[in-house]
């Protein structure tokens, strides 16, 4: 009998292991495939210019990172910051994704890919066209549905150097004197 109660218990761990194992069913190309679908719908709804729109695309604590400024934590800050950007009247925006990856979990996808911005120069106010690469993270949330949670531009155009600071010419003591005279 204390043989067969080895067995006995060998064959409850087994059964409780087989039944306790679970496999997760792959998603990722669905998953790729849904977030493709939100930045169409991303695109479309850029160029009607509502902040609003644009910035329901972002998690409630997303990080927008931008060329030389500091890092935009928040959908409100977010919102706050495109607001400027969008009412510019030359303002367009356009991207498309040339990589995307999901995780085995199903609750990240990342996208890379180009974009074109154009934007009024604060100058002159004629129009600017910047071209360049981003990175976005999307998050599943727990409705189902994709946020960005974070995302990156970086532009393709060379960084604007510092200009040094003309000095008034001064003329020479020599020069100087012969002016007083």
């Amino acid at each position: 009998m204390p043989r067969y109660r080895s067995l006995f218990a060998c064959i409850g761990l087994f059964a409780l292991t087989a039944t306790c194992t679970r496999t997760v069913p792959d998603t990722r190309d669905a998953d790729v495939k849904a977030v493709k679908g939100v930045e169409a719908a991303w695109v479309e709804d850029i160029a009607t210019k509502d902040v609003d729109k644009f910035a329901g695309y972002y998690s409630d604590d997303a990080s927008l990172l931008m060329p030389n400024a500091p890092i935009i934590n928040g959908k409100d800050n977010i919102k706050a910051a495109l607001k400027p950007m969008l009412a510019d009247p030359k303002f367009a925006l356009t991207f498309q994704s040339t990589r995307a990856d999901a995780s085995k979990g199903g609750d990240f996808v990342y996208t890379v890919g180009t974009y074109s911005m154009t934007v009024s120069r604060p100058n002159d106010k004629t129009a600017a066209t910047d071209k360049g690469k981003y990175l976005t993270v999307f998050k599943k949330l727990a409705d189902g549905s994709w946020k960005a949670v974070a995302d990156m531009i970086s532009s393709d155009m060379p960084a604007r150097s510092e200009r040094p600071q003309h000095r008034r010419h001064r003329p020479t003591r020599a020069r100087r004197r012969t002016r007083s005279r």
